[in-house]
């Protein structure tokens, strides 16, 4: 059997959102998610020899974390861009806030819970992709990661809350309307282990964050 660990992007700052505006060459994390990026390689190296494998999708915040998640390893394999595991686009009704919002946690969870049930329904009136493409991308990406963890192989792929917990619903069984739920936990730099065999895709273990976890160590966010 193989094994597909999946780790959600560290921190990221809000125009990573779409909240306000940034220079080009901004960076994908912000200091505390370079941190949080290099403990969860810590971490893996401490799991995993290596791995044989490593991916992310294009946005900045997953190829910055895959980039500093490598460097716990003496010989990282090169890097592969997948951009069908990018998250999910955020609805107009979330980016076109002053960050004020963005700042208020709960003010703006509340808001994409909105605009996700609006786009989980099929409104796509002001969407590129429709949840149904979102879901089936997520799943294409984990088929190609998965086809490259062979017996014995580890694969590594950096993504967001979002398309992580997209493919547990569909392994689980979860509703579509049941999905966000999943993801409002989600821990920056967090750890999910899939093992990849002969029954398929097993979810071992999900939104491992003990490693940030401790005490008043100020290392744990959501977003």
């Amino acid at each position: 059997m193989g094994a597909l660990y999946l780790v959600r992007h560290g921190q990221a700052p809000a125009h990573a959102y779409g909240v306000g505006t940034a220079a080009a060459d901004a960076p994908g994390l912000t200091d505390l998610g370079f941190v949080q990026a290099r403990l969860t390689g810590d971490v893996l190296a401490g799991l995993v020899p290596g791995f044989d494998a490593a991916i992310s999708g294009d946005l900045p915040r997953q190829a910055a974390t895959l980039q500093s998640v490598l460097e716990a390893f003496d010989s990282p394999p090169e890097t592969t861009v997948d951009p069908a595991w990018n998250e999910y686009s955020l609805p107009p009704s979330v980016t076109s806030v002053d960050s004020s919002l963005y700042d208020d946690r709960a003010r703006y969870q509340q808001a994409l819970d909105v605009a996700l049930t609006g786009w989980i329904d099929g409104d796509t009136a002001d969407e590129s992709e429709s949840y149904t493409e979102f879901a089936t991308r997520t799943r294409e990406a984990t088929d190609r990661a998965a086809s490259l963890a062979g017996s014995g192989k580890n694969v590594v792929a950096v993504s967001s809350a979002g398309t992580i917990t997209q493919l547990l619903a569909q392994l689980w069984g979860v509703p579509g309307a049941q999905w966000p739920t999943l993801h409002r936990t989600f821990v920056n730099a967090s750890i999910t282990k899939l093992i990849v065999g002969r029954r398929g895709l097993q979810v071992v273990s999900f939104n491992e964050h003990a490693h940030l976890a401790g005490r008043d160590s100020g290392l744990m966010t959501y977003r």
